[in-house]
């Protein structure tokens, strides 16, 4: 996985640009795909982590330490 999840972002973009364009041989095709939703999947847990910390801390009016992919 990308070390960012600015990095995921950013290859997610071209892929899915790449795979718009219809430019692609169909041998690559299937590859793209799948590393676009494993790309795809990895956004959304990194999301969901932080929206997670978000309410912990709203919720408790306190900071903690945040551990990714908690």
């Amino acid at each position: 996985m990308p070390a960012t999840y600015e990095a995921a972002v950013q290859e997610l973009e071209a892929l899915v640009a790449r795979l718009e364009s219809g430019q692609m041989p169909l041998d690559e095709l299937l590859g793209a795909y799948q590393r676009a939703s494993a790309l795809l999947a990895y956004c959304r847990s990194r999301l969901e982590a932080v929206e997670q910390q978000i309410r912990v801390v709203e919720e408790s009016g306190q900071t903690r330490a945040w551990e990714p992919g908690a």
